[in-house]
């Protein structure tokens, strides 16, 4: 396991506590013309107490931090850093702490922020899920005509694979890519990438990916995020469509919108293909086929009065190519300072119809503000699920069952820079309770 990058994102956090210097951020430029870099670390205690029919009760802890400190996107010449990093530990015997860097890069713009260097803890977003680097970048963007006018940006990046859920890096395993992205008026934005990921001599992924998110006069806005296989993942998997999510929101006529997404994919372990190969291990054609998940619907909602809202949907889900598909109905509302007393308002019912039986999914929630900095809200949901399946003797099992959660939170912002929430939470099951208590701080710099 190579652990360079990650000693010197180590020292990259020291360094990012203490203030930096004009000289350091600036290139000759004044230190007064520089907006400020943003800051957020936040402290979180989660513990539970779980009672089990018949069995002993089971309590177990989890503290969590994360700490973010980055520079604004500017179009100028300078340094340029960032850093995101998380860290867990639990109570449970065997269950080691976990530290995660999402982000930890040193860089610098040059020639009026056109180009853009980094290196280190990279997450790329124009390459979708794909975008986790650690190693360097190289980006090229176009210069903005104006505020209201669109660019282009190309870029280059390799590097290994981090691990995202702990430091270190896969084994044997280097990532490499290029993509170009237009940033258009009104958050408009489209990308095209390539990724290739080597484990070894094999080509695990060599993967064509694309996200478009288009606004049309406030009206009509279309989101759609996609990934291609040019080659077959590990050379034993499918190439073409890999994954592919759509969303369009339309506003029809005042007071009625409404929205479609389709979701549709192949999820395979194509690291755990690799490994197999690479290892000469035997391969089941389902591990190659992986899981087909196919998922469309549809929502109406409209303002029936002022501050109430309603809706309506309806969809079907597919989790796997030979799984039957399940029918959801979706209807609800949302309102907010009901009959001006200041109380926001949340119900829904979700109806799941399968060939094996049909249940229900119960949610409601109230919230009120108490005082200027301080809010509350506590929720309730309900649901009953029809399990039947058939044994070696053709007898039919059939289960149900249900789970009842309730939950209340406070949430206070005690100022432009902390802020508290806290959250007590209990879930009931057939022959099972459990209470969950979750405590926090976050302090932000702007």
């Amino acid at each position: 396991m190579r652990q360079p990058l990650s000693r010197s994102c180590v020292v990259l956090f020291v360094l990012l506590l203490r203030p930096l210097t004009a000289d350091a951020q600036g290139f000759g430029a004044t230190a007064a013309s520089k907006p400020r870099p943003w800051s957020r670390v936040s402290f979180f205690t989660n513990s539970a107490r779980t009672v089990v029919a018949g069995g002993d009760a089971r309590a177990r802890s989890e503290f969590s931090t994360a700490f973010s400190y980055q520079l604004p996107d500017l179009d100028d010449d300078g340094a340029d850093y960032g850093i995101d990093v998380r860290y867990a530990a639990y109570t449970q015997d065997g269950r080691p702490a976990r530290t995660s860097i999402y982000e930890g890069f040193i860089g610098a713009r040059l020639m009026h922020g056109r180009l853009r260097a980094r290196a280190g803890h990279v997450w790329l977003s124009d390459v979708g899920a794909l975008g986790a680097i650690a190693g360097g970048m190289l980006e090229f963007r176009q210069r903005r005509a104006g505020p209201d006018k669109g660019r282009i940006r190309v870029a280059a990046f390799g590097g290994l694979e981090p691990n995202i859920l702990d430091t270190g890096y896969a084994s044997n395993v280097k990532k490499y890519g290029a993509y170009v992205a237009y940033d258009g008026a009104g958050a408009q934005k489209h990308a095209l990438g390539y990724v290739a990921i080597r484990h070894g001599a094999l080509t695990e992924r060599s993967v064509l990916t694309t996200t478009n998110f288009l606004p049309v006069r406030r009206k009509l806005f279309l989101y759609q995020a996609a990934e291609v296989n040019l080659e077959a993942p590990a050379g034993l998997g499918r190439t073409g469509l890999a994954y592919l999510f759509a969303n369009a929101r339309l506003t029809a006529i005042d007071r009625v919108e409404l929205q479609g997404t389709y979701n549709r994919g192949r999820s395979i372990d194509a690291r755990g293909l690799g490994d197999d190969v690479l290892s000469g291990r035997p391969i089941p054609q389902s591990t190659i086929d992986g899981l087909l998940y196919e998922s469309a619907g549809g929502r109406v909602t409209v303002e029936a009065y002022r501050r109430l809202r309603v809706y309506a949907g309806i969809s079907r889900d597919k989790t796997n190519r030979d799984t039957d598909v399940t029918t959801r109905y979706q209807v609800g509302g949302y309102a907010s300072n009901v009959g001006g007393s200041g109380l926001d308002l949340t119900a829904s019912d979700s109806l799941m119809e399968r060939p094996s039986g049909r249940y229900h999914s119960w949610y409601g929630s109230a919230g009120r503000q108490a005082g200027r900095r301080t809010y509350l809200s506590a929720d309730y949901s309900t649901s009953l699920s029809v399990i039947r399946f058939s044994r070696s003797d053709g007898l039919v099992i059939e289960t149900r069952p249900h789970t009842t959660r309730v939950s209340g939170t406070a949430t206070a912002n005690l100022s432009r820079a902390w802020s508290l929430m806290a959250t007590l939470e209990r879930t009931s099951e057939s022959d099972l309770s459990e209470l969950r208590g979750l405590a926090g701080v976050t302090y932000r710099i702007r």
